[in-house]
């Protein structure tokens, strides 16, 4: 059996549920070891379980990923267990509230760049120094939405969240680069997760700025349904290993061409 990932480390998060989970199984499953940290650890607990029958090891790291101080003890907890770090995959984010603009608190527009961006930028700092030597491979998720598509009416936090994140990315590639570390983005389109439980006060006032939008045989070409976290894993599979070792710098979409419409 060939395994991918064999030996590698790989630090996954927003790992308790949807993309993050289904990744963590996937790299699981070709043989790397995986830190799975979520700011709810309890729903790491199947997902532990899950990559240890797959033959590998898991440790669950509590954990917000826009706090510096948080961030920085997870790497240093990893490094203590297993001594090395190639994979990070910086995919935990909120929708946040949606509402229009000016309905929009500074305090509603800080959480959500906050979530999403800033905790980009540290999952991705924090692992610089442990990955200077060896190289490896990191994933940010980004989004359709503010990338290539600009109809979630109500989300401009989130879609400047995650333009933004592309932005970070393609920077970081080029200055990463001479470590051997690439960077890479993710641009889902609708994927079946629980982010929506991530969505706060999708307020009325949205009536007054929604555009009408209708498309009568569905907004998913390919395959006419959302997509799989499972889908979107064999994308960081790929990403994670050596069969992309030319790829940085690189935003790549899936979404079933969603997002062309």
């Amino acid at each position: 059996m060939n395994l991918l990932l064999q030996g590698h480390v790989a630090f996954i998060t927003g790992a308790g549920s949807g993309i993050g989970r289904a990744s963590a199984i996937k790299l699981a499953e070709n043989g790397a070891k995986i830190a799975l940290v979520d700011l709810h650890p309890e729903n790491c607990k199947e997902v532990k379980k899950l990559v240890e029958e797959k033959g590998s090891e898991a440790l669950v790291l509590e954990a917000n990923v826009s706090s510096s101080d948080e961030m920085k003890k997870c790497y240093d907890n990893v490094i203590e267990k297993w001594g090395r770090l190639d994979i990070v995959f910086a995919n935990a984010g909120i929708n946040g509230v949606v509402a229009p603009i000016e309905d929009l608190s500074p305090e509603d527009w800080d959480l959500t760049i906050s979530n999403n961006l800033r905790s980009t930028f540290l999952t991705i700092k924090y692992a610089i120094p442990h990955m200077k030597d060896s190289g490896g491979s990191v994933i940010i998720t980004s989004s359709i939405n503010g990338n290539r598509k600009f109809t979630g009416f109500g989300m401009s936090a989130y879609s400047t969240s995650k333009i933004g994140q592309t932005g970070f990315g393609k920077m970081a590639a080029l200055e990463l680069a001479r470590y051997g570390i690439r960077v890479n983005i993710i641009c889902p389109g609708g994927i079946e997760t629980h982010i929506g439980e991530n969505t706060w006060h999708e307020k009325e006032e949205l009536k007054k700025i929604k555009i009408p939008i209708n498309y009568p045989e569905g907004n998913h070409p390919l395959g006419h349904q959302s997509g799989k976290p499972e889908q979107v894993a064999d994308l960081v599979l790929f990403l994670s290993s050596k069969q992309s070792n030319h790829i940085t710098g690189t935003e790549i979409y899936i979404d079933g061409a969603e997002s062309l419409l």
